[in-house]
């Protein structure tokens, strides 16, 4: 006899939450000529701004994605098969993204083969997929209350380590902390963040955290699948995000708040205002049953790492393209958007016009109903 498994329902909000955070992610990364508003650059050290919110809200939402994927019934070979080969996928992905175009253009006008001996190894799509292949891994075989546990127990691990293996008074160094010199150690300064002297903001160290933010993200999701589309839940949700806040500012004197070293306090802070976040869009979507947006952001909620690496691929090509002296895409910033509105809302708008490009780029992938998948 054959017991049939129903699939869990979605929640539209969820796959919302994923296209916005999609979104936002491309707005920073790509923004215009002139200057970007104070909010929309990460935060040079400690402290925090709206940008430094958008990666931990990506790994969040993975989280939520993997709450319907990993309650399906699957043979443990079939498991442990997709998850190491979808995080190698990435972790490639990203790599590559790095290593594009794979040539280099000299000052005589000539093009050269980019070594990979100067490609950076390390980077968001990595980490996305480091602390995936975790995050799955521990819900596969762990309970939820045990996934608390955990998710606690690699922030402490990550403090810990700073704190008892950094050199005097660089525990919280840019420099000489134990996950810089790990990263330097063990994959070399050549294959690390260039524009930051050594220091790496996706250093294999801070993966330990940031598979917090998976694991609360996870932890969301069948929360909010047992819990159901009750105002109740967003209420809960509410409750859970105030408090985390409030621990992370409570934290913030000893454990400094900060995404470079993403510190147990900046998970906590992160991982509260998603709930929050998360709460309101539930509130509206699911019970109040606002459709504005909706279909939009679930479009680039069905694609988001297809429409992330297009993004950032497209803007290495434009630059690439000379005009006056500038790339490509600077030169559109500086000529089209900087006159009608200088400085940062100049920006702004370039930034939001090549977004709406790459969500078009999205549009025309699901009009055809193709869903990249790794």
């Amino acid at each position: 006899m054959t017991t049939m498994t129903a699939r869990p329902e979605r929640f539209a909000s969820l796959d919302m939450f994923r296209g916005a955070t999609i979104f936002l992610m491309i707005v920073v990364n790509t923004a215009g000529a002139g200057g970007a508003f104070t909010q929309l650059q990460h935060a040079p050290w400690f402290g925090f701004t709206l940008a430094d919110l958008i990666y931990p809200s990506f790994l969040f939402a993975v989280g939520n994605a993997m709450s319907f994927a990993l309650t399906r019934p699957m043979p443990e070979h079939v498991f442990l098969r997709r998850v190491f080969k979808r995080a190698a996928l990435i972790f490639l992905l990203g790599v590559l993204m790095y290593w594009f175009p794979f040539v280099t253009h000299q000052p005589d006008g000539s093009w050269v083969a980019k070594p990979f001996a100067d490609t950076r190894l390390t980077g968001v799509l990595q980490r996305i997929a480091l602390c995936y292949l975790l995050g799955a891994l521990c819900a596969r075989y762990l309970k939820p209350s045990q996934l608390v546990m955990v998710a606690i127990g690699l922030v402490v691990a990550h403090w810990a380590i700073l704190v008892g293996l950094s050199p005097a008074g660089e525990a919280f160094g840019r420099y000489k902390n134990a996950g810089t010199l790990f990263d330097l150690w063990l994959i070399g300064p050549e294959h690390l963040y260039k524009k930051d002297h050594g220091f790496d903001p996706e250093g294999l160290l801070g993966t330990l955290p940031a598979t917090a933010n998976v694991i609360a993200g996870y932890l969301t999701g069948l929360a909010i699948q047992r819990w159901g589309k009750h105002a109740a839940t967003v209420g809960r949700l509410a409750a859970i995000g105030a408090g985390l806040v409030v621990v992370a500012l409570l934290l913030s004197p000893m454990l400094p708040i900060g995404k470079k070293m993403w510190t147990g306090s900046f998970v906590a802070l992160t991982v509260g205002i998603d709930l929050i976040l998360l709460g309101a869009v539930l509130w509206l979507v699911e019970i109040r049953g606002v459709k504005v947006g909706r279909s939009f952001l679930q479009m680039l909620g069905r694609n988001p790492l297809a429409i992330y690496l297009f993004s950032e691929l497209l803007v290495v090509v434009l630059e690439l393209i000379h005009v006056d002296g500038e790339g490509l895409y600077t030169w559109v910033g500086l000529n089209a958007f900087q006159p009608v509105a200088p400085g940062p809302v100049g920006s702004l708008l370039c930034a939001l016009a090549y977004t709406l490009i790459c969500c078009g780029f999205g549009w025309v992938l699901d009009r055809k109903g193709i869903i990249l998948k790794v």
